[in-house]
């Protein structure tokens, strides 16, 4: 893995950016689609082998998070010292083998222990992709790309809820999970035999953001002690994991919240609840990377700025979702959440990526997403699961309802961390 002795032939085809683009938005979709299918199909995984909220918000979240966070920074130092390809191929062979190993679980150990080793192979998909991608597109182009990029969780979510869904109808919760997981493994040798190893810096403009050639090798505890230090890589990541508190708290419980407590029957779920993740998901993710190229051309404080004013806007109708007394309802309200929660994605990986050097990039990443995956993906859905017993073994007929409301604070905090984020940048740009 650590040198890419493929021959010139298989690869010329990658040397395309949109080429290389694409297979890694393929990826990440295989990513989030594996991630997604235990909320997708909570409730026949509940029935069958008979867990609760708060187990089923363990292993959608702390259990995964786990692996999926810390794992996160020794694959990243090691990509940044090695082939990033290489190490996103295996990757995606690790979590789709054991995707397929969920689908095989027979009891809850079993399927937390599967999960953990999903979150343990998906470690190394992310934070090489963006390193990847920021030296196949230069400054100015970086957002829009990485806004492509960040469809993945939108189109796996919405293919997930289609294909899961409708699958999982006909022929049981296991089969998903083992056909996602083998189209998984065939993936990650075609992403190996096809995507070229960009050079690092390649894209970076001559006043590069560090006299280091590009392709030094960073040392670990100088960049984590960097990334700790720094205000403005902290409050990227900490504006992103309290946003995530609330999209991964109410995405791992979105389809049981559903079917619980709006009626939706599966099929339903299959047809609309996929339409809204793919429009309104999906344009967010488009439409963010596009707003925030052209506010930073102005002003780097649109890195902020644009994630805070998106939250101020899905903030209340995330409040109508909740509290709306049909699915169709719910449904056209969560569309609108959907598009705005989603802007600080774009914005803070972006943001990490220009901020550090060229060799400290997939780890930059990995600690972007360690930082917001432990808060928002680590305790989002574990708060929400234990808090729906919680509320349930209250007396509460609507628990799962209730928890979902309590999401709502996480807004404000997230909210207010970008316009600090907002006020630093604005002090960097007059001190520049």
């Amino acid at each position: 893995m650590a040198t890419d002795t493929r021959p010139p032939s298989a690869t010329r085809s990658a040397a395309r950016p949109g080429f290389v683009l694409g297979m890694l938005c393929f990826v990440y979709v295989l990513n989030f689609l594996d991630r997604q299918l235990l909320s997708i199909l909570a409730k026949p995984i509940q029935d069958a082998l008979q867990i609760s909220d708060g187990q089923l918000g363990l292993i959608s979240g702390l259990y995964f998070a786990m692996f999926y966070c810390f794992i996160a920074i020794p694959v990243g130092w090691f990509a940044d010292r090695t082939s990033r390809v290489g190490v996103l191929s295996v990757a995606c062979a690790v979590w789709s083998g054991a995707t397929v190993a969920c689908g095989m679980a027979a009891n809850y150990t079993q399927l937390a222990i599967a999960r953990m080793v999903v979150g343990f192979g998906e470690a190394g998909g992310v934070p090489p992709s963006y390193a990847i991608i920021t030296d196949t597109y230069p400054p100015g182009k970086r957002a829009a790309a990485l806004g492509i990029f960040n469809l993945g969780p939108a189109i796996g979510a919405a293919a997930g809820v289609a294909f899961g869904a409708a699958i999982a109808e006909k022929f049981g919760w296991r089969i998903p999970f083992i056909a996602v997981g083998a189209i998984g493994i065939v993936t990650a040798l075609v992403v190996w035999l096809t995507v070229r190893e960009p050079r690092r810096g390649a894209t970076d403009a001559a006043a590069a953001v560090s006299t280091a050639p590009a392709d030094d090798k960073a040392a670990f505890w100088p960049t984590v002690r960097m990334f700790l230090s720094h205000p403005i890589l902290m409050l990227a990541a900490l504006g992103g994991g309290a946003t995530q508190f609330v999209t991964y708290g109410l995405g791992n419980f979105a389809v049981l919240f559903l079917m619980r407590e709006k009626g939706m029957e599966l099929g339903e779920v299959a047809i609309w609840y996929a339409l809204v993740l793919l429009i309104g998901m999906g344009g967010g993710m488009i439409v963010s990377g596009r707003v925030i190229d052209r506010m930073v051309k102005k002003s780097r404080t649109g890195y902020a700025i644009a994630p805070a004013l998106s939250l101020v806007v899905a903030m209340p109708f995330y409040l109508a979702f909740v509290w709306a007394p049909g699915w169709p309802l719910a449904l056209a309200l969560l569309t609108v959440v959907m598009v705005f929660n989603y802007f600080y994605l774009s914005a803070s990986v972006a943001l990490v990526q220009e901020e550090v050097k060229p060799n400290q990039r997939v780890l930059a990443g990995a600690l972007l997403l360690l930082i917001m995956n432990f808060i928002g993906l680590g305790l989002g859905p574990t708060w929400v699961g234990f808090a729906s017993d919680w509320f349930t073994a209250q007396g509460e007929a609507h628990g799962l309802q209730s928890a979902l409301y309590t999401l709502t604070p996480f807004y404000i905090v997230a909210i207010g961390l970008f316009l600090w984020l907002a006020a630093r940048l604005r002090r960097q740009e007059a001190l520049a």
